[in-house]
């Protein structure tokens, strides 16, 4: 009862309350919530350690250490075939001459002065390159040192792997004529050709030509001739163009005197038709008319506006203190009369009275002087105003006369269009004319002192060693070439590998822990004798496991432990009878079910019965105790598969399996579940929602990587709690890390170890009552 009641403060009931465990309820995702599949933080991930260079050159050392085999393969074979075709090649001897090619050649021009050396062209030094690779001089070679009929000369240098291919492959007819004399020039010209090399000197105007033969006396001689044949082709080349460009001046000369004089006659005939005089290059006589009227009708408007002011002034006013009447002798002469007879009268006011007959007379006289006043000031007034209309009507005659020679002047302007082309056309003839005439009698002098830009630096020497072949530089090259190949090879191989070959990777593709590492075991029968010794490195890696798990949850060791895979043959049938028999020789009742209704193997690793056992239970035939039975591990049940039934998943379906783990747990401390893989079943899955913990296993270089992310994805949809992955079947050696797996053993990989349990002591525990 008190093994009850402790079972039910950690989540599990009888068969009458709850039949999942309380740790199962809520499943929380691996990783602090970052989900199946998914790249954790550090320490599981490598976020941030991706900018580490030296974690790639680990990552790639590794590759290289993995795929050693073919990387050896690779360098051997194509240093073999390196070796083999340099063995197999003619010794060649190269002769060399050096030239020195100028851009400018020296010439004598006017006034004696040389022209400076421009920056040196590097087109005109490319075209030389190609001139000297050119099939010309190479066939001007050949016909200079008769080649052609030499037997000797363009012989097969060596075995071609190559050529002989091409030859299987296209065999080439028989000749059933002779070959003419013309074919074996251009066949030597092509050897010639062939075995030319041209390179500059860095830095100068200086160029090596080379050339390799099987004869050394040869090839100083085609060198020589290659040296020669440009420098001839040069100097033929410049008297061949001004030759030419005489012939063409002269062609060029009569056409264009035919074009000058046809031009000035049509320019002389369109002047004289059309009348008109150009007195200079820049003006004709209505343009001169037009800017004299121009002129002239400046000075009238001046005056008009000078006279139409002072008749608006003397206009606007009726007094005569205006400058224009004050100027002016009469009305002076009249006011100073008038100011002296109002001075009289204004004296003899004080005597007379102005009805007297003297008074009356002075008032008269000033009235009179008033109005003569008046007829001066209008007199003066018209004036003005006449003076103001003569330059009005003056202007007015001067603007339609410049309307008039403005539309002579633009009407001249649209006729000197076509006379200002016929001129320009004479203009550019005459220019064309006199230039071309002023080369042609150059030509004949330039032909004659131009001196050639090509001299021999040094002449070929006749070579005394072969320059080629070069078996140190050859290997050097096969093993260059083939370590290239080989790496790549392996590069390429490793990305092509889908299967999960260690740790890191099923981290990576999971997003779960790796709780475990297990060695590869080298013979299959060899498992239980490994599994037997408590110090061998298989017993070591399990027991490492088997202490992970420990720490997977935060209350300790699940309960019930569900194992699965991806696949068949990954090793979760072993991995679930050691973490079983680990825990019972700890001391802890352990309960070892088979529930691989398709494929049991279990009671066969076990050498125990499968009559009856868990298809028995989940049919209703049974109870448990009927279906456990004993093993040679003290404190460990088994309980097999029972007879394969047809409806697996059916019956994983139901709620018997829930009742089997949990009053299961009332008898026994764990209950390790051997289930089927995945493989895109139910049953696995049914399992996983079934425990409060799932072991995922997956096989070194067996898994492929998206049947592992299948199946986990399966998993997680099935609300099954993954706690971490183990990685079985790990070969360090083959997987390129080149140290093994273990403690003080022969390998050296693995994750942490049970110190504990390593003295190889089994305590002798008592049997746990199965019929409980």
């Amino acid at each position: 009862m008190a093994n009850s009641d402790s079972n039910l403060n950690n989540g599990s009931t009888p068969s009458g309350g709850r039949l999942v465990p309380a740790e199962t309820a809520a499943v929380p995702a691996p990783y602090g919530g970052y989900g199946y599949g998914a790249i954790p933080p550090p320490p599981y991930g490598y976020a941030e350690n991706e900018g580490d260079l030296g974690l790639y050159l680990r990552e790639y050392w590794r590759i290289a250490v993995k795929r050693r085999w073919v990387i050896l393969s690779v360098l051997v074979t194509v240093l073999s075939l390196g070796m083999l075709r340099t063995l197999m090649m003619t010794p060649l001897y190269s002769a060399t001459v050096r030239l020195q090619i100028d851009q400018n050649v020296a010439k004598v021009v006017e006034g004696g002065v040389a022209p400076t050396e421009s920056a040196y062209d590097y087109d005109f030094l490319k075209t030389q390159f190609e001139i000297l690779q050119s099939r010309a001089i190479a066939e001007r070679v050949a016909s200079n040192l008769k080649l052609g009929e030499d037997q000797t000369f363009g012989g097969p240098s060596g075995f071609s792997l190559v050529g002989a291919v091409r030859a299987l492959l296209f065999p080439v007819p028989e000749q059933e004529q002779a070959p003419t004399k013309a074919s074996k020039e251009s066949a030597a010209a092509g050897v010639v050709l062939g075995n030319t090399l041209v390179r500059p000197v860095a830095g100068s105007r200086l160029v090596d030509i080379t050339y390799a033969d099987p004869n050394p006396a040869r090839a100083q001689r085609v060198a020589d001739a290659i040296a020669q044949a440009y420098i001839a082709s040069n100097l033929d080349k410049r008297f061949q163009a001004n030759a030419y460009a005489k012939t063409f001046l002269e062609d060029q000369l009569k056409q264009l005197k035919l074009r000058l004089e046809k031009s000035e006659e049509a320019l002389l005939g369109f002047a004289q038709k059309e009348q008109i005089v150009v007195l200079s290059e820049k003006s004709s006589i209505a343009e001169n008319n037009l800017a004299s009227a121009n002129a002239a009708l400046g000075t009238l408007t001046s005056e008009r506006i000078k006279n139409e002011q002072l008749w608006k002034q003397l206009e606007a006013t009726d007094a005569i203190n205006l400058p224009q009447f004050l100027t002016n002798a009469v009305i002076d002469g009249l006011r100073g009369k008038r100011n002296a007879l109002v001075t009289e009268y204004q004296e003899k006011l004080e005597t007379f009275k102005p009805g007297y007959p003297a008074m009356v007379q002075i008032n008269n006289k000033i009235r009179e002087i008033d109005r003569q006043l008046a007829t001066e000031v209008k007199a003066i007034k018209d004036s003005y105003k006449a003076a103001f209309d003569a330059s009005a009507r003056q202007e007015g005659e001067m603007q339609q006369r410049i309307e008039t020679l403005r539309n002579e002047a633009l009407d001249l302007q649209q006729r000197l269009i076509q006379y200002n082309i016929l001129k320009r056309e004479v203009e550019t003839n005459r220019s064309l004319y006199e230039g071309l005439l002023q080369r042609y009698k150059q030509v004949d002098v330039a032909a004659g002192v131009t001196a050639n830009n090509v001299f021999v630096v040094d002449s070929a020497q006749m070579p005394v060693a072969p320059s080629s072949p070069r078996l140190s530089r050859a290997l050097l090259l096969s093993f260059a070439l083939g370590l290239g190949a080989g790496l790549a090879a392996a590069y390429v191989l490793e990305q092509l590998d889908d299967k999960v070959r260690s740790a890191e990777e099923l981290e990576q593709i999971t997003g779960l822990p790796t709780l475990g590492i297990i060695p590869k075991v080298a013979k299959s029968d060899a498992v239980d004798e490994a599994l037997a010794d408590p110090r061998s490195s298989l017993s070591e890696a399990y027991r490492s496991l088997c202490t992970a798990l420990q720490f997977s949850s935060e209350s300790g060791l699940p309960k019930t432990i569900a194992v699965t895979s991806a696949s068949p043959a990954e090793g979760k049938s072993i991995t679930s009878l050691a973490i079983a028999r680990h825990f019972a020789t700890l001391g802890l009742n352990v309960l070892l079910v088979d529930a691989d209704l398709r494929n049991p193997s279990l009671h066969t690793k076990m050498g125990l019965d499968n009559a009856i056992g868990l298809s028995n239970y989940l049919t209703g035939a049974c109870e448990p105790p009927e279906t456990f039975q004993r093993t040679q591990i003290a404190n460990l049940a088994f309980m097999a598969t029972g007879p394969l039934p047809p409806n697996a998943a059916d019956l994983l379906g139901g709620t018997r399996i829930h009742s089997l783990l949990s009053v299961g747990l009332e008898v026994f401390d764990l209950i390790v579940v051997d289930g089927p893989p995945v493989m895109g079943l139910a049953d696995a899955a049914l399992l996983a929602s079934a425990t409060s913990a799932t072991l995922f296993v997956a096989g070194a270089g067996q898994a492929p990587s998206g049947a592992v992310r299948g199946a986990l994805r399966r998993l997680q949809f099935a609300r099954g709690h993954v706690v971490g992955t183990v990685l079985t079947k790990f070969d360090a050696k083959s997987a390129g890390y080149g140290y093994g797996y273990g403690y003080g053993h022969e390998y050296g990989y693995g994750y942490g170890n049970d110190r504990s349990v390593e003295t190889g002591h089994k305590p002798q525990l008592q049997q746990p009552n199965l019929n409980a």
